[in-house]
């Protein structure tokens, strides 16, 4: 998947992928897409959720090893 931006949120536990996500979104164009790489198991819950809730799209999600990816458009 083509991203415009990558946000690095590995390591880090609940909620922070959510709040890096945020403030990484709000530095977008509508239509861009952001992939985010976290570890935390809750990840996966929080950012389909949080994408529904802001009007973003989540276009796909993987599991490399320990790490999950995620691609949001932005809304």
């Amino acid at each position: 998947m083509n991203a415009t931006k990558v946000l690095d949120a590995k390591g880090l536990a609940c909620p922070m992928p959510i709040v890096k996500t945020r403030k990484e979104m709000k530095t977008m164009e509508s239509g861009e897409i952001l992939e985010i790489l976290a570890t935390d198991k809750g990840a996966q819950a929080d950012l389909t959720a949080w994408a529904k809730s802001g009007g973003h799209e989540l276009m796909d999600s993987q599991t490399e090893g320990d790490v999950f990816k995620f691609w949001i458009k932005k809304g």
